[in-house]
């Protein structure tokens, strides 16, 4: 295995001393860049191109050819477990995933079993595996799955919701149902993402989108609990090295304490939660990932320096943190907006990590 040249976003995420923030992006391989819409193109679909090894890893690894990104992530769907559980994925033009069997009834939960990542998701496994070898030991590469809570509100809506209204409804009316779906799923998700860590994966990110639309009971009983019991079945030692976990929940701001509780690394933040009272809160439990508004990047590039500023400023000084936007790129974003948000993490954060300045370093 390749030693890492730029180890800045596991050192990060671990809270040890870095030189400067280390800097990615929510979907930094996606439709914002001509050469991912040429490759997108050229599969035919979006489902083809995630099911491909070699495809998967030229989107992966674009983006690094223009910036100065610390870390690749995994060029994959969220919904790759409940496709491998039968559940028929697609995509339809506008609408977004769908499926054609949704889960609805004890009978549907119950014909739902873990798959097998090296032969059910093989093109998942088999991508990072290419991936971590074409990446030559330039910089860390993420691993993720979505969040049993997410996986579970599409899968019972059967696609996109604004309202959750089946869902939720199954949760309050059938709540042990939804416990033993979760229960599966969890399992799901951990075997999942330990297989992407057995293929490369430097760490690993479980993405809880819809788990922030829950009430303050409901999240904590319904989506951190199963977050939770993820973290327990992952395998964070690898080849003797630790592999860093992230969560991150949209919406999650009210929850960062029980967050911090969960035996992860590391906290993904979106924009509406303020950094500095995040930090401040959780204290030195994790380090903390984000946090952008992703329509900063249609500024101009004056102004994204700003805020990149303004975000290192709140956050202060010593290690702990990854810049990030506070959730995923839009298409239409430019991307010269993109390599100014990057330069000016470069430029502006390496006065926080003086070797004098105190470290959120644990043990």
């Amino acid at each position: 295995m390749d030693t890492l040249q730029n180890d800045l976003f596991l050192r990060a995420l671990l809270r040890q001393p870095v030189e400067r923030t280390p800097v990615w992006m929510m979907r930094q391989a996606g439709r914002y860049l001509a050469e991912y819409r040429e490759v997108r193109a050229r599969a035919g679909s979006f489902m083809q191109l995630c099911t491909n090894p070699e495809l998967a890893c030229e989107v992966t690894l674009q983006p690094l050819a223009r910036y100065g990104f610390d870390a690749a992530i995994l060029f994959s769907d969220i919904l790759t477990i409940p496709d491998a559980m039968g559940l028929g994925l697609s995509f339809a033009d506008g609408e977004g995933p769908q499926f054609a069997k949704p889960v609805r009834t004890a009978a549907d939960v119950a014909r739902l079993s873990v798959p097998d990542p090296e032969t059910d998701l093989r093109y998942v496994t088999d991508a990072v595996r290419l991936i971590k070898r074409e990446l030559h030991g330039r910089v860390p590469l993420i691993g993720f799955s979505g969040s049993p809570w997410t996986l579970a509100t599409y899968m019972v809506e059967g696609k996109s919701s604004k309202s959750f209204a089946k869902v939720k409804a199954m949760m309050f009316e059938q709540p042990q149902l939804m416990h033993t779906m979760l229960d599966t799923l969890a399992q799901a998700v951990a075997t999942y993402l330990n297989a992407q860590i057995a293929a490369g994966a430097d760490a690993v990110m479980v993405f809880d989108t819809w788990g922030g639309m829950l009430s303050h009971d409901d999240y904590l009983e319904f989506s951190l609990r199963y977050g939770q019991k993820v973290r327990e079945l992952l395998h964070t030692r690898h080849e003797g090295r630790h592999i860093p976990t992230v969560w991150f929940t949209k919406g999650g701001g009210l929850w960062l304490e029980a967050m911090a509780d969960a035996g992860y690394d590391a906290l993904g933040l979106d924009w509406q939660t303020d950094i500095a009272a995040a930090r401040a809160r959780v204290g030195d439990r994790v380090a903390l990932q984000g946090n952008m508004d992703p329509i900063t990047l249609y500024a101009p590039p004056a102004v994204i320096r700003q805020r990149v500023d303004n975000i290192l400023r709140s956050f202060g000084h010593g290690s702990g943190h990854v810049f990030n936007l506070g959730h995923g790129i839009l298409p239409d974003i430019d991307p010269a907006h993109v390599g100014a948000m990057v330069d000016a993490v470069h430029e502006l954060s390496p006065q926080y990590h003086r070797p004098n300045d105190h470290d959120g370093k644990s043990g």
